[in-house]
């Protein structure tokens, strides 16, 4: 196992996840419910199954796709995403 790309992952999840949603509705979960390790691994089995099957799919697409393509077609999904939001909010303020 190659453990610079285990760390390097590690901390660019870090980073990444910091303040995300997850961690909102983890805390929410603790708040109303006052069950921290429960909560804590339900959140935690989710997020191994999401990247489980991100890692299954990113190994399947790699072998089918340039990389290149890979990373223009992630990059337009953020900024796809990053319109709707700003839509959603802007709509939101408006009251549409």
């Amino acid at each position: 196992m190659d453990w610079r790309l285990a760390l390097l992952s590690f901390g660019l999840l870090i980073v990444a996840e910091l303040g995300d949603k997850t961690q909102l509705v983890v805390f929410s979960l603790v708040s109303q419910y006052r069950a921290p390790f429960p909560i804590f691994v339900g959140a935690s089995l989710a997020l191994t199954v999401l990247t489980l099957i991100a890692a299954i799919a990113g190994q399947f697409v790699s072998s089918v796709v340039r990389f290149q393509y890979i990373q223009i077609g992630t990059g337009l999904m953020f900024i796809g995403i990053g319109i709707a939001m700003l839509w959603q909010a802007f709509c939101s303020v408006l009251g549409r």
